[in-house]
């Protein structure tokens, strides 16, 4: 693979390693930026954040190109291996507005309170009815796609169920996809796999 089948996705104004010096760059966050880097090449390489990747994924996703390998560059060591590493396909996640989650989602307490009252289903396996204090949800690299736990008061996770999907029914959550909180409490949420997964390079 040659540089000029790949192009830099470069978020926040991040400096770029030098072994991406020569590799043809573009400045995110819009759809336009990466429809504008996705342009005839076969590899994206993502310098960001997990939100930043997220919001290259999403558009990969919505615009039918998940043939692009995408490679995530967080640590300067990254930098080389996103040149020459090997794609392989993994299970992409994605919740019910169409976004992509790369790294961890949360459903938290909404307002003042300590808890969430609700009940939550990992595919077709209960992961909790009636209040917790919150929940985590990871993509996996393998197949079904997913997991999910009830975190303890020290948010640390009881047990985890993997599935294609968790789905959240509630009186009021806050949702933090990525590290990002969405502006609207929900009643209702859902993360499951996409029919098509992504190309990562590792």
């Amino acid at each position: 693979m040659t540089n000029t089948e790949i192009a830099v996705l470069r978020f926040g104004g991040r400096r770029l390693p030098r072994a991406l010096a020569s590799v043809p760059c573009y400045d995110g966050p819009d759809a336009d930026a990466i429809d504008a880097a996705i342009e005839g090449v076969s590899r994206v390489v993502v310098v960001g954040s997990p939100a930043d990747l997220a919001t290259v994924l999403t558009r990969l996703m919505r615009a039918e190109r998940l043939d692009v390998e995408v490679a995530p560059v967080a640590r300067w060591r990254g930098a080389r291996r996103a040149l020459t590493g090997v794609a392989q396909r993994i299970p992409l996640i994605r919740d019910e507005t169409g976004t992509v989650l790369v790294d961890a989602a949360f459903w938290l307490p909404p307002g003042d309170d300590r808890v969430i009252y609700g009940e939550a289903v990992v595919d077709d396996d209960v992961l909790f009815d009636g209040e917790v204090t919150a929940v985590r949800i990871e993509p996996t690299d393998s197949m079904p796609g997913l997991r999910a736990s009830v975190l303890t008061g020290r948010m640390r996770p009881r047990r985890w169920l993997t599935g294609r999907a968790v789905q959240l029914g509630t009186t009021g959550a806050r949702v933090v996809r990525d590290g990002v909180e969405l502006p609207r409490e929900a009643k209702r949420s859902a993360f499951y796999r996409h029919t098509t997964g992504w190309l990562r390079v590792s």
